[in-house]
């Protein structure tokens, strides 16, 4: 045990490699992660910033242009890209970070693609605990970009401080399924590709949704991009920062950490299974011959 402490206690959080190292251990449930991450000193006030909205949204382009400003500003910006996964090999599906390649290389930027394992909101079980190493890794931002399946993506608000719905005016008709789901989460939405036909009349009816909503301190705001070509990501940033400040009155706040907490105490609970293993044993069952999946999960449990 006395060499399980001083493995956690040799990391420098501000290497880039050995904060991947911590991750991977983090992430694969290294012996001792969770003693290591109680005694982490955890920048609170690092604004967390969540990105989600439907596939082909522009999602990665528009974290693209956030990095391009934030390190033209000077910052250090820390990257979470959550991924499907594969449900057979348990890896990620996507992995292409190809518009983000221009950063790779910057010591101020750290990009981490992190699989789903099966969760179905959007992000990893393991994101919360991997925004809270790179937290302690002197970051100025984080950003949190989601798979993108749709309404089901509302996990984010659990773990960002501001969630970015990001939409494309293709949505058309569509805009009204918002209401559901994203329409409840988003702090700021983002038309992207605001550069084709009919993303006027998109935005228009966006804000008149919005306009519907009840009032609250914070007027949520609809901004206009091209995120190809970096147009509107400084007006965006603005924004940001503007919803950032007002977080100090911002009601959703329990909520947030609840959901943390939730998410946390369910991983801890499910630590013992372990789906290779389950892919396994029902292999096992099948070609024994009857298998009912019910009695199988009612003897697991």
């Amino acid at each position: 045990m006395a060499e399980i402490a001083q493995v956690w206690k040799d990391i420098n959080l501000s290497e880039h490699k050995q904060l991947a190292r911590a991750i991977s251990r983090v992430e694969n449930n290294g012996q001792g992660y969770r003693k290591w991450l109680s005694g982490l000193n955890i920048d609170l006030k690092v604004p967390v910033i969540g990105i989600t909205g439907p596939p082909g949204a522009g999602k990665s382009t528009l974290v693209n242009g956030l990095i391009s400003y934030y390190t033209s500003q000077g910052s250090k910006v820390g990257v979470i890209a959550v991924d499907p996964t594969s449900p057979f090999n348990m890896g990620s599906l996507l992995g292409d970070r190809i518009r983000m390649s221009e950063h790779y290389n910057n010591p101020n930027v750290y990009i981490r693609s992190l699989a789903t394992r099966g969760s179905l909101g959007g992000l990893s079980a393991k994101t919360i605990e991997i925004t809270d190493v790179i937290k302690a890794a002197s970051f100025d931002y984080i950003i949190i970009e989601t798979v993108g399946v749709g309404q089901s993506e509302i996990e984010i608000a659990g773990i960002a401080d501001t969630t970015v719905v990001v939409l494309v005016p293709e949505g058309g008709d569509e805009i009204q399924n918002l209401k559901s789901g994203i329409m409840e989460i988003a702090d700021i939405f983002v038309v992207n590709k605001a550069d084709r036909p009919g993303s006027d009349l998109f935005k228009a009816n966006l804000i008149k949704m919005l306009h519907q909503k009840p009032t609250s301190a914070w007027d949520v705001p609809v901004v206009a991009c091209v995120a190809t070509e970096k147009k509107g990501i400084e007006a965006l940033t603005q924004f940001i920062e503007a919803h950032h400040k007002s977080n100090h009155v911002n009601s959703k706040r329990p909520y947030l950490f609840a959901e943390k907490a939730y998410q946390l105490i369910q991983s801890a609970r499910m630590k013992d299974i372990d789906k290779r293993e389950l892919v396994e044993i029902i292999k096992m069952k099948l070609q024994e011959g009857e298998f009912n999946l019910y009695s199988f999960v009612e003897g697991l449990s």
